[in-house]
């Protein structure tokens, strides 16, 4: 089981504002460390933890009036204690939550095929030879990995073949499988929500990357958690931006921040104003998609950052960019080109279901890589999950 939402608590406070009392039977437990999960996770993130049944106290010693009520049957009084005492309670670890994970897998398995056919066609009655190496470099270059990921794997996947003395392909497809989710680990990281209040979350991308689309379902998700959210229709440009970001403000029952034909910054400002005075928990803006190339739009989303910062000198908390996974090497240079006039904190790559360019996650893990937060393989809402370096790399391979 995993969660995705954390909160660090206070540093003036110790501990939650109000624990549940212990039940008799654990009084002489140690107390448990203050719990740092702001929200109980859904099932976008995998099933819900089953609670541990509260413990039944120990059933008081006999005494000569609960004796009349013991089955004739039962030999004495030794064993009409025991059939009226309780047994152990079940531990989480006897008891396992059921997962959902294994649904999403499936998910992402299906949506990487094309990417991992090109990839595993390679290994098909192969031999550890030169020609296999060069056939998973032509494979892995056809899937957008780039030239220096692509050359990084390969280095990587030739040491592993030694030093585990692999004979067969299918030990080395294994092996790559292995490289790969090394090389993506460092993708992986957490959300924070709750460590400032509100957690200001502004998101940039392209046109058409699944940007505002990608902001509804993540305020769905934080709304399911109890998070309070406000959203600010800071995409001014795109005529129907405001109104579709309006539709999942309505079908979420969120706040919003809108002008219509009013400037930007101005409308992130008055949002993160608001967000301070009713207390939210989160302020996603949603800023106008735009090509890298369009220097002068690329200056309206630096005013903006700018212009938040006024409104709250340690915001925004978090600068996504949401990335097609269908531009391929196209999504490193977007990468590169928001970083650098942002400085981004994390990506959410959509789209990756029927495309035969997955690999670019490669490409940025080894010349940019910053968070991938989310990755997307439909249009529905839990068809974005958080991303897991084994599971994509175990998807990628079959």
């Amino acid at each position: 089981m995993f969660s995705f939402f954390k909160k660090k608590p206070p540093a003036d406070s110790a501990a939650p504002a109000a624990a549940p009392a212990p039940a008799p039977a654990e009084m002489s437990a140690e107390p448990p460390a203050p719990a740092r999960s702001v929200f109980s996770p859904s099932s976008w993130f995998g099933a819900k933890p089953a609670e541990p049944p509260p413990a039944v106290p120990a059933p008081p010693p006999a005494t000569p009036a609960i004796a009349p009520v013991v089955p004739v049957s039962v030999p004495g009084p030794v064993d009409a204690v025991e059939t009226l005492a309780p047994g152990p309670a079940p531990t989480p670890s006897e008891a396992p939550p059921p997962s959902e994970r294994s649904g999403w897998l499936g998910k992402l398995k299906m949506g990487l095929r094309k990417t991992g056919n090109s990839i595993t066609a390679a290994f098909v009655n192969a031999q550890i030879d030169d020609t296999l190496y060069e056939e998973l470099e032509e494979a892995l270059l056809m899937a957008d990995t780039g030239v220096k990921a692509t050359e990084f794997l390969l280095e990587d996947l030739r040491r592993r073949v030694r030093s585990n003395m692999a004979t067969e392909a299918s030990q080395v497809k294994l092996l790559l499988a292995d490289a790969i989710a090394d090389l993506l680990r460092p993708l992986e990281k957490e959300l924070v929500i709750g460590e400032h209040t509100p957690t200001v979350i502004m998101v940039a991308g392209v046109n058409g990357a699944g940007k505002t689309t990608s902001i509804g379902k993540l305020t769905k998700h934080l709304s399911n958690e109890s998070a309070s959210v406000l959203l600010a229709a800071a995409d001014t440009f795109r005529a129907a931006a405001r109104e579709q970001l309006l539709v999942w403000a309505d079908r979420n029952t969120v706040e919003i921040v809108s002008q219509e034909g009013g400037d930007p910054a101005a409308v992130s400002f008055d949002a993160v104003n608001a967000g301070k005075a009713r207390g939210k928990d989160v302020v996603l803006v949603d800023t106008a998609g735009r090509l890298p190339t369009q220097l002068h739009l690329m200056d309206e989303l630096k005013k903006i950052k700018r212009v938040v910062a006024r409104a709250d000198a340690t915001a925004p908390h978090e600068v996504l960019l949401v990335i097609d996974g269908n531009t391929g090497q196209n999504a490193l240079a977007q990468v590169k080109a928001f970083d650098e006039a942002l400085g981004l904190t994390g990506l959410v790559i959509t789209k990756l279901d029927g495309t035969a360019k997955g690999g670019v996650l490669c490409a940025i893990a080894r010349e940019r890589p910053i968070p991938v937060y989310f990755i997307g393989v439909g249009e529905k809402l839990e068809d974005l999950e958080t991303f897991k370096a084994r599971e994509f790399a175990q998807a990628l391979m079959g």
